[in-house]
């Protein structure tokens, strides 16, 4: 405890907002930006900004996203340093944020199993790591559900969705992925875990996917909704 205190003396943790010392109760993020970070109200509602997405689309069981993404904002920020700068930490951070709100909500009972959004191995060779993984990694740290790593597999390594329409977006995910060893995820409510949804077709290819199992069931998390 001493050491820990002495190196955090000359080196100490920063709120990745604000750029404040963390207290010693405080994770990746300080009291006071999360709480100004803005929440959606998605695991108190069933129908919410991040389910009507999907509505005749992917069928669904639950879908919640927990901030709201604004440019320049504090979600932004957060999963800015989630992708891009390592984030790790703030991958599991944020992750077990999720999980809490799931334990707190009605609606997404019964999970089975776990899976992050996976990426191409190519990126993410490039990445040095899948962010919401280490999404999926908190959700387990809270919620005790395991997570199925080897299932659910990327084979198009698409191109950046970022500047895409919708429609561009959706057309650039159909047949990006595959299964394998499905049987194991037969009759299971699985909960697919992603950063941000904006227009859904990422996921959508992910749900649809996993939906021709036979008896799978489906929910989505992700950090934020755009």
């Amino acid at each position: 405890m001493f050491l820990n205190d002495f190196i955090a003396l000359f080196y100490p943790d920063l709120c990745l907002v604000c750029g404040n010392n963390l207290l010693k109760h405080e994770e990746c993020i300080c009291i006071t930006c999360l709480h100004k970070t803005p929440k959606t109200n998605c695991f108190k509602q069933r129908e919410n900004e991040v389910s009507t997405i999907f509505w005749g689309r992917s069928k669904l069981e639950n879908a919640a996203a927990l901030f709201t993404f604004n440019k320049d904002g504090n979600a932004q920020k957060l999963i800015h340093t989630l992708k891009y700068e390592e984030g790790k930490n703030v991958g599991i951070f944020l992750g077990k944020q999720l999980g809490f709100a799931i334990k707190e909500s009605e609606f997404f009972n019964n999970i089975d199993i776990v899976i992050a959004v996976p990426l191409h191995p190519k990126k993410q060779k490039l990445r040095g790591y899948n962010q919401s993984a280490y999404l999926a990694n908190g959700i387990k740290e809270v919620l005790s559900i395991p997570i199925n790593k080897k299932s659910l597999l990327r084979i198009e390594n698409t191109d950046s969705q970022t500047r895409k329409k919708r429609f561009s977006r959706w057309e650039n995910m159909m047949n990006s992925f595959d299964l394998k060893n499905s049987n194991k995820l037969m009759d299971k409510h699985i909960l697919l875990v992603d950063d941000v949804v904006t227009t859904g077709a990422t996921l959508e290819a992910c749900a649809q996917k996993l939906l021709e199992i036979k008896g799978v069931k489906v929910s989505i998390v992700t950090i934020a909704v755009a």
